[in-house]
Formats: C-alpha cells, sequence, structure tokens
C-alpha cells in the first residue's frame, strides 16, 4: 500500500513538474506558427514582449561574446553588417544573452553596452536573458541561433546564420547566409524558400 502511494505521489510530482515547466522541454517553436511570446528586460531596464512588437518583423540573435563561432561573425563586422541591413528594411533586431550567472557569456548591463558600442554592433536592443526562459521556450541551442518572425508574429525561419559552420572569418565570403536570404523572400512577398537549418556554434550557457 504504502508502495503504491509512493509510486503515485512520484506521478503526481512529475505531472506537477511538467505543469509548470521545471526541469521539462517545452514544445519546439514551429515554422509558419506564431512564435513564442516572451518577456525580458534590455540593458536598460526596458521590458521587451513580442506582443508588444505587433505589426513588426523581428530578428532574434541568441549571442555569448566569448563563443569562437559568435567571435567570428563580429571580428569580422558580417554581424554588425547584417543588424544594420536588417534594422535598416524596418526589422526589430535583437540580440539575446542566455547565459545564466557564473557562466560563460554572462554579462552585466553595462558590460552589455561596453560591447555593443566597442564592436560596432547595431541591434535594436540586447536583451538579458539571464533565466533562460525565452531561451527554452524558442529552443536556442547554440550562439549564435538566429530566428526570423514576420509582421504578422509567425515563425518564419530558424537556424545558423549561414552554411558555414566554422569559426573562421575566411568562410564568411563564400557562404550563404540564410538571414539575408530569408529578409529577401519576405521583401518579395514570398515564402523563405529555407525556413530550417541546422544551427552551429556554442551551445547556450544556460
Amino acid at each position: 500500500m504504502k508502495h503504491a502511494f509512493r509510486n503515485t505521489l512520484v506521478v503526481g510530482v512529475v505531472a506537477l513538474a511538467a505543469t509548470l515547466g521545471f526541469g521539462v522541454a517545452v514544445a519546439a517553436p514551429k515554422i509558419d506558427a506564431p512564435a513564442p511570446d516572451f518577456s525580458v528586460v534590455d540593458t536598460a531596464g526596458e521590458t521587451w514582449t513580442l506582443g508588444g512588437l505587433v505589426g513588426k518583423k523581428v530578428i532574434l540573435e541568441w549571442t555569448n561574446h566569448d563563443c569562437p563561432f559568435v567571435v567570428k561573425h563580429y571580428a569580422s563586422g558580417n554581424m554588425q553588417a547584417l543588424q544594420k541591413e536588417a534594422t535598416e528594411a524596418g526589422y526589430v533586431w535583437l540580440s539575446v544573452i542566455s547565459s545564466a550567472s557564473g557562466k560563460q557569456g554572462h554579462v552585466s548591463p553595462a558590460e552589455a553596452d561596453d560591447l555593443t558600442d566597442s564592436r560596432g554592433a547595431a541591434p535594436t536592443a540586447v536583451l538579458l536573458d539571464t533565466s533562460g526562459a525565452m531561451g527554452r521556450a524558442y529552443d536556442a541551442k547554440t550562439t549564435p541561433h538566429m530566428y526570423v518572425i514576420d509582421s504578422e508574429g509567425n515563425l518564419v525561419y530558424m537556424g545558423g546564420i549561414d552554411d558555414k559552420p566554422t569559426s573562421n572569418q575566411a568562410d564568411i565570403a563564400g557562404a550563404s547566409n540564410y538571414v539575408r536570404l530569408a529578409m529577401a523572400d519576405l521583401a518579395a512577398g514570398n515564402p523563405v524558400t529555407t525556413p530550417v537549418t541546422r544551427p552551429y556554434g556554442c551551445s547556450v550557457k544556460y
């Protein structure tokens, strides 16, 4: 009797944990479905939600300044150029840092702003997802990991920044940039030709 009660109790705890999302995987985001909403503060303390960006196209970039694959795209100026191209085209570009406190890539708001200034980066804002809730909602696995959301709030691209999964800056010139291609498809009023690719880089340090 005691054994049966213990099993019932364990099942109940697991079900409760699943309900609350404690250590349990959440459903992965899907292409052409509403992108997961979020509520995360930026380096200035402003709270950003996807619901607050209705009618705007959004690009999410998971980042970790210590990751060699991120360094590749910033030291070369590749990421900054893409950020400027996107924001000039009307996109909201949100760089997201999901590194937990004490983990590689974790920074204070002031350190994040210093990185933006020193690298000449041009995101609309840098979000500090220290709980990892936003990263897990998007199933963000690597830095960089890129997502494009259309003006209706639907996810239309997720994956790598390009098709050269290396940390070598020399590979950028011959790479197909999937984010740029997705923006071109949207600008032409077409579905994104390649909506999902395999992300590459360092693991997100939740």
